[in-house]
């Protein structure tokens, strides 16, 4: 028995560190994509660490990051940006930002009931952990996540803003044309 667990703990979190967990989804942060009733019936995702070490992630995909403000929690919530991607941000102190290098902009799904980048700004992307790939409990709602953005978050520069400085004018009207 004592060699089952001294050969078994190993293993377990070899396989926790390289591949990855389980993780229970608390919050009304990423609805309607998780947690889409407010019941108090909680999703379970499965949290790739594989996909997350070459730290290359994709806009859209679904994130497990160490809060920025709260370095004993972890939070998960949507890639909107990556560096050197220009973003119309929701109540955040500026109203256009670039993301700079090593950095991503996240946010919940449920806009307005989120702490996140336009919260607390850019997050490094070395505090993302693991990128969430399928909802694993309950039965019912077994499903690969997708990764997709919301049509009104696609970065500026690829709605075709320009990459100079950005006048907000610009930025808006080019907006305004496609909305």
């Amino acid at each position: 028995m004592l060699r089952a667990v001294a050969v078994g703990i190993p293993i377990g979190l070899t396989f926790v560190d390289c591949f990855g967990y389980v993780a229970k989804v608390e919050g009304i942060s990423m609805q309607p994509a998780l947690n889409p009733d407010s019941n108090g019936n909680n999703d379970f995702v499965f949290l790739s660490r594989w996909s997350s070490r070459s730290f290359r992630y994709n806009r859209g995909d679904m994130v497990s990051l160490i809060s920025p403000k709260d370095p004993s929690q972890k939070i998960i919530k949507r890639i909107i940006a990556l560096e050197g991607d220009l973003i119309r941000t929701i109540g955040y102190k500026s109203r256009y930002i670039r993301i700079p290098e090593g950095h991503c902009w996240v946010e919940g799904d449920h806009t307005g009931h989120s702490l996140d980048s336009n919260f607390f700004g850019p997050v490094a992307i070395g505090l993302v952990t693991a990128r969430a790939s399928q909802i694993v409990w309950p039965p019912n709602r077994w499903q690969q996540l997708k990764s997709e953005l919301p049509s009104d978050r696609i970065p500026l520069n690829l709605r075709g803003v320009s990459g100079r400085r950005v006048d907000s004018s610009e930025a808006t009207d080019k907006l305004d044309t496609e909305e």
